[in-house]
C-alpha cells in the first residue's frame, strides 16, 4: 500500500495519549485520534507535523462507538497499521468498599474497550496481513498495588489479553504488545494524588531512577513496538518503562542509601 502509515490513537485528548499521537505524528503517521471528549488540542497539535488526522468522541466501552470510529478510519484512510489502546480510568478504593458500578466501569474502559477496538481494528489488520497493536497496561497488571482491586484486576486482564492475542494474530502478520508505565506525571496523577493516596516522594523513592515518568517516556516506547522495522519480532511483550521499579525488590533505606 502507498501513503502514510495510519494510527489509530484512543484516550488521545491529553496526558499519555497526546504525547503518543505527536510522537506518531512526528515519525509521519496519519493519525485517528478519539477520547470522551473531542481531542481538540491533539489534533491540533499533531496537524502541525504536517500529517492528515481525524478526530472522533466516543466511548471505548461502547459497541456502537467503536464501531463508528472504525468506520471512519476505513472511510477517510481506507486502511489500519496501528492501534494503541491508551484510554483508561484509575480507581483509588479499598477492595471492601469498591462498588459493583465502579468495578464495572473500570474493567469496562481498561478491558473491555481494548477488547472492542481490538476486534473491530484486528479485522482489517489481518486481512492485510500487518499491523501491530500496543495496548498501555502499567505495571499495576504486573504486581499488586493496594487500594486498587479494580484497576490492578483491569491490568492484569489487559496483560492476559495483549499475550492471547500475540498467540493467535502473530502467524498471521498482526503484532500484539504492551507497554506497562510506572507512575506517570499527567492530569490523572495529579487527581490521584488530590485524592490523598500518595505523595510525589512516595514515587520518586521507591523507583530505582528516583523520578516519575514523563509522557515521552512511554510514547518512545510506543513509537518503537509498533514499527515493523525497529520491532518486527517483538510479540506478545509486556514492556515495563517504570525506572527499575518492578525490577527492584530492595526495601527502602537499602535503595535511597545507593544515591
Amino acid at each position: 500500500m502507498s501513503g502514510p502509515r495510519v494510527a489509530v490513537v484512543t484516550g488521545a485528548a491529553q496526558g499519555i495519549g497526546r504525547q503518543i499521537a505527536e510522537q506518531l505524528a512526528s515519525e509521519g503517521y496519519a493519525l485517528a485520534l478519539t477520547d470522551l471528549r473531542e481531542p481538540t488540542d491533539t489534533l491540533t497539535a499533531v496537524l502541525r507535523h504536517g500529517v492528515e488526522a481525524i478526530a472522533v468522541t466516543g466511548d471505548v466501552a461502547d459497541e456502537a462507538s467503536v464501531a463508528r470510529l472504525a468506520d471512519g478510519v476505513a472511510d477517510r484512510y481506507g486502511r489500519v497499521d496501528v492501534l494503541v489502546n491508551n484510554a483508561g480510568i484509575s480507581l483509588l478504593e479499598p477492595a471492601e468498599t469498591t462498588s459493583v458500578e465502579q468495578w464495572r466501569r473500570v474493567l469496562a474502559v481498561n478491558l473491555t474497550g481494548p477488547f472492542l477496538t481490538c476486534q473491530a481494528f484486528g479485522r482489517p489488520m489481518l486481512a492485510a496481513g500487518s499491523g501491530a497493536i500496543v495496548n498501555i497496561a502499567s505495571i499495576a497488571g504486573l504486581h499488586a498495588v493496594s487500594d486498587r482491586a479494580a484497576y490492578n484486576t483491569s491490568k492484569h486482564g489487559l496483560v492476559g489479553l495483549t499475550r492471547t492475542l500475540a498467540a493467535e494474530w502473530g502467524g498471521r502478520g498482526v503484532r500484539v504488545n504492551a507497554v506497562c508505565p510506572g507512575w506517570v506525571k499527567t492530569e490523572m496523577d495529579a487527581a490521584d494524588q488530590a485524592s490523598g493516596g500518595y505523595t510525589d516522594d512516595d514515587i520518586e523513592q521507591r523507583v530505582p531512577m528516583g523520578r516519575f515518568a514523563v509522557p515521552g517516556d512511554i510514547a518512545t516506547a510506543v513509537a518503537f513496538l509498533a514499527d515493523p522495522e525497529r520491532s518486527g519480532f517483538v510479540n506478545g511483550v509486556a514492556l515495563p518503562v517504570d525506572g527499575g521499579w518492578t525490577a527492584d525488590a530492595s526495601w527502602t533505606s537499602l535503595r535511597l542509601r545507593k544515591r
